[in-house]
């Protein structure tokens, strides 16, 4: 089984990171490549920025003026990647996730925290793997079951929810 080697950095100070969070993103990442059967250990950064920062990355690498929720840079091409020479690990790429965003998507959507970033997390492992929900309709429908699948396997899927009433806490 692959292993993921998995950086996580906070560049942003608008949103406090809830604890559990970085272990949470290292088991999104783990799953992917589980459900792919990546054949390699991985190393992947993941990295959380501000509205502001996600936006001028967003203008410079995809042309579009406005804050995202997540950012993919992948650096292998039709599966294959650079390797690490120390570790012997295969290198994925850059994740680059707006806190901001994830909050009010959170909100949006009536799920927790949690739930926004699992997704994201592992809705950018699977570009950095080579997917493309933007290509055909039919790409965006594999991509999202294939989401999904990796989000049930984690007890976060669309119908479990990490929010909790009054009454339950």
């Amino acid at each position: 089984m692959p292993k993921a080697k998995v950086l996580v950095k906070n560049n942003q100070t608008e949103v406090r990171i809830p604890v559990g969070i970085r272990m949470l993103i290292r088991r999104c990442c783990q799953a992917v490549l589980v459900a792919e059967h990546f054949p390699h250990n991985a190393e992947v950064s993941v990295s959380f920025v501000s509205n502001a920062e996600i936006q001028r990355l967003n203008r410079i690498y995809r042309h579009k003026d406005r804050p995202t929720d997540v950012l993919s840079f992948p650096l292998g091409q039709n599966g294959h990647y650079d390797v690490d020479q120390e570790t012997g690990n295969a290198l994925l790429g850059d994740v680059v996730i707006s806190l901001e965003t994830a909050v009010k998507q959170a909100d949006m959507f009536g799920h927790s925290l949690e739930r926004e970033i699992g997704f994201l997390t592992v809705h950018s492992m699977l570009h950095l793997l080579g997917y493309d929900h933007e290509t055909t309709p039919l790409e965006e429908r594999k991509m999202r079951e294939k989401e999904e699948a990796v989000l049930a396997q984690l007890g976060i899927s669309r119908e479990e929810t990490f929010i909790q009433s009054e009454e339950n806490l």
